[in-house]
């Protein structure tokens, strides 16, 4: 909501500023960082600082020091310079008088509150503005808790401020009751303080200096004083509910379930390995994980040094869209079966690119969904397998919600349209993997938590579903066996995959080429036509909108034949055939189901002769009935084949919970589901149809199924009787069609 005085000050820096700093803002009476640039602007100009610049640095800094070390009516040097902190005390939600150059009681009571609010009162007492706390004032940081903060947090914050602020390097930090970066890298400042680091040392990194000087600061029960203030504040950034003091026996326990969860020998100790693992992501970098990934070929030589290093889990990667660089980063032939051999288990990482923003897209969400999972049958990984897809760069929360998000939502749908086989995981920094769970798009996380710099990263705790924390580089072996890994800690979330399938002996279908869609139309269209099916006065599609729909439905055909084994062109055969034969009486026919599941039609008519026709109709793309529905899907779901509910194909109570309508009503809703359902159906006919007229059980569909198997489905398919066996013969070309393209695109 606007301003007033917000609006004042900005027609003010404008008006007199605005030809002096190259900059005006907008005036909108809304607080932006735009407002605070050009306040900082003017306040150099006032400072005789040139070039001017956004930012209030060490210039800025030092300048303000030697000239004006104290800011109050007796020092002030004039009305203007007053009006930059009235105006700069408005944007900041303080009360800065009348925007008229005087510094007065009510500007005066304002600053006073301000460094109360920052916790600097006592080392900067009085009302006077001091150059940090003006530095403070003129940017975005909060000096209240505001949404949903923690009083916790801003006692720590406060705290920090008010015993580190005249110390050279130490700038105040936001009292907002956020964790965040700036906060992370004060309490490292602090702790390099209390080490008895000079300024100009200390420096905010988690350097030799600092670790060597932390082993020698072990906290434990009844430890008082500054350190256990320090560890129980790292505690308390890292989101463990633990007193801010001294060591007591709930801080121990604090300790303890934060050891368990971040992979820790559990002592209940603040030692090293635990002060590392709450200041910086990578925490102490000479732990030992038993997981590990990288672009280099596991030989058996590898293997074997990798098992003698503790190793028991390994990533890598399932795609590499380069011919020339990493050539070993894809997963080669025969590795899975020396990954097995040597007792390891490997978790599968898709990654293409994914190392800047413009990467991130709905489309290429839905695009890396199906070429990971192409891929990941390819090599012979089973159904269950956990995906992880990169987000390797730096994403700053906005990117997360505009771009990282959505790429992730889309690759969870087109994961559940193809009815995928596959779990999803996200590789990444700890806040975008933590916001990516938390929405739902992934069930585990492997952190990127080398990259400690990364905004990301820092003032981030690690994520509750962590599978695989990666925290170094190093090399394992020596010589024929020598390997570069990145060391990553196991939490158990994920133990990855000890076997796999055998590699085909014939190729799997891909994706169809749109460049092929012309020619497949003119031959399946053209070729119903020739047997007149297709086109007629009761029916609802022309030939060419329904090979359009199944064309549509490519991807869901392809992950689905791909899964069990299968040739396309049987799925999209029966699914095109019979799609072309959808007419006015089908949608009658499912009109009257609806009617009696929903409870439309009147209970004296559900108990007249034939109405048992309202409880079922063959319909969707695939043209299956409720019953065939259920039936194929628990012949699935028993065989281990789907994951699924097993329902009553009997249950037509007159409802909408009924077991028949909810597997019909989504047949008839759900395209992709039907044809999902189509393959299951002709598994089902081949397994013998159980639970219906039964047949001779036959093998499976299979890639190198024979003529004579392809008739047998197709026709089982329909049904029983001359009907059934002579459309079966002539559904045989049109398979030939399909099967003719496919082959053509597998084979390129």
């Amino acid at each position: 909501m606007a301003d007033e005085m917000v609006l004042r000050a900005q027609k003010f820096v404008n008006q007199v500023y605005g030809s002096k700093i190259g900059m005006t803002v907008t005036e909108d009476g809304r607080t932006s960082w735009n407002t605070m640039y050009a306040l900082t602007r003017a306040l150099q100009y006032e400072l005789g600082i040139s070039p001017l610049s956004d930012t209030f640095g060490s210039t800025t800094l030092s300048t303000l020091k030697s000239k004006y070390p104290k800011l109050n009516a007796s020092t002030m040097p004039s009305a203007d310079f007053c009006r930059i902190i009235q105006s700069a005390l408005y944007c900041k939600g303080y009360d800065g008088g009348g925007i008229d150059g005087l510094y007065s009681d009510r500007v005066a009571s304002s600053v006073a509150t301000l460094k109360a609010n920052m916790g600097v009162d006592s080392a900067f007492s009085g009302s006077s503005l001091e150059p940090k706390v003006f530095k403070g004032l003129l940017n975005m940081d909060a000096y209240v808790t505001v949404n949903n903060g923690s009083d916790a947090i801003r006692g720590i914050q406060q705290w920090m401020n008010g015993r580190y602020v005249n110390r050279q390097d130490f700038f105040i930090v936001p009292c907002d009751g956020h964790h965040s970066r700036d906060v992370a890298k004060s309490l490292l400042y602090a702790i390099q303080y209390e080490l008895g680091m000079a300024d100009g040392t200390a420096n905010g990194v988690f350097g030799p200096g600092t670790q060597s000087g932390l082993k020698n600061h072990p906290v434990a029960v009844g430890t008082t004083g500054t350190w256990p203030l320090l560890f129980t504040a790292a505690m308390i950034l890292n989101k463990r509910t633990v007193p801010f003091g001294n060591f007591t026996g709930d801080v121990k326990a604090g300790v303890e379930a934060f050891q368990s969860f971040a992979g820790l020998t559990v002592t209940g100790v603040g030692d090293f390995r635990t002060w590392a693992s709450l200041l910086v992501s990578y925490g102490d970098q000479s732990r030992k994980g038993e997981a590990c990934d990288g672009v280099t070929k596991i030989t058996p030589a590898r293997a074997q040094a990798l098992k003698d290093a503790g190793y028991k889990y390994v990533g890598r990667y399932l795609y590499n869209p380069s011919t020339t660089s990493l050539p070993e980063k894809e997963i080669q032939p025969g590795e899975l079966d020396t990954i097995k051999q040597y007792g390891l288990r490997c978790f599968p990482i898709y990654q293409t690119w994914a190392r800047s923003v413009d990467y991130y897209s709905v489309a290429q969400g839905a695009t890396d969904c199906m070429n990971a999972s192409y891929k990941a049958e390819q090599h012979g990984f089973k159904p269950g397998t956990r995906i992880y897809f990169a987000v390797d760069y730096d994403a700053v929360d906005e990117e997360v919600t505009s771009y990282v998000l959505p790429y992730f939502r889309s690759i969870r749908d087109q994961m559940d349209r193809m009815g995928s086989q596959f779990k999803i995981g996200i590789y990444g920094p700890r806040n975008v993997c933590s916001r990516v769970s938390a929405a739902g798009y992934a069930d585990t996380s492997f952190v990127s938590d080398m990259s400690s710099g990364f905004s990301g990263n820092l003032g981030y705790t690690l994520p509750d579903n962590w599978a695989f924390d990666q925290i170094v580089t190093k090399s394992v072996g020596s010589g024929g066996s020598a390997i570069e890994i990145d060391n990553n800690i196991a939490s158990g979330r994920d133990t990855g995959q000890g076997d796999f399938r055998p590699a085909p002996a014939q190729k799997l279908d891909i994706g169809f080429s749109l460049s092929y869609r012309d020619a497949l139309t003119d031959e399946a269209t053209g070729y119903m036509a020739s047997i007149g099916r297709g086109e007629g006065p009761t029916n609802i599609y022309t030939r060419k909108q329904c090979l359009e729909t199944i064309l549509s439905l490519d991807d869901v055909i392809t992950s689905t034949a791909r899964r069990y084994g299968m040739r396309k062109a049987l799925i999209q055969t029966s699914a095109f055939w019979e799609f072309c034969h959808y007419g006015r009486e089908d949608v009658n026919k499912d009109g009257g189901v609806a009617l009696y599941y929903t409870g439309v039609l009147p209970d004296w008519a559900k108990d007249l002769p034939g109405v048992e026709a309202a409880q079922d109709s063959s319909t969707g793309i695939g043209q299956v009935q409720g019953r065939v529905g259920i039936l194929a899907w628990n012949n699935s779901i028993r065989a281990g084949l789907a994951d699924g509910t097993i329902l009553d194909p009997t249950d037509v109570r007159p409802r909408p919970d009924a077991d028949r309508y909810k597997m019909w009503i989504r047949l008839l809703q759900d395209n992709a589901f039907n044809v999902r359902t189509v393959a299951l159906v002709q598994i089902w006919c081949a397994d013998g149809k159980q639970g219906d007229v039964e047949e001779t059980p036959q093998r499976r569909p299979a890639l190198d199924y024979t003529d004579g198997e392809i008739y047998e489905v197709l026709r089982r398919y329909q049904g029983f009787g001359g009907q059934a066996e002579s459309d079966a013969k002539l559904r045989m070309p049109l398979y030939a069609i399909f099967e003719k393209y496919n082959r053509i695109i597998r084979e390129a």
